[in-house]
């Protein structure tokens, strides 16, 4: 399920309140700044620090 576009213009890093872009797979959001990625899941991101995976 993709992402609706409008809802990811207005997300932010919770961890650094900087922007989030799209992961080539369109399956998580990327935060360059803190260098996480927060995964989208049924269409839905996991927008929690703790269930965020590191940016290889």
């Amino acid at each position: 399920m993709v992402m609706n576009k409008e809802l990811l213009e207005i997300l932010c890093c919770p961890k650094c309140k900087g922007g989030l872009t799209l992961t080539e797979r369109e399956d998580g959001l990327i935060c360059k700044q803190c260098s996480l990625i927060y995964q989208i899941k049924d269409g839905i991101p996991v927008m929690l620090i703790d269930e965020a995976l590191p940016l290889s």
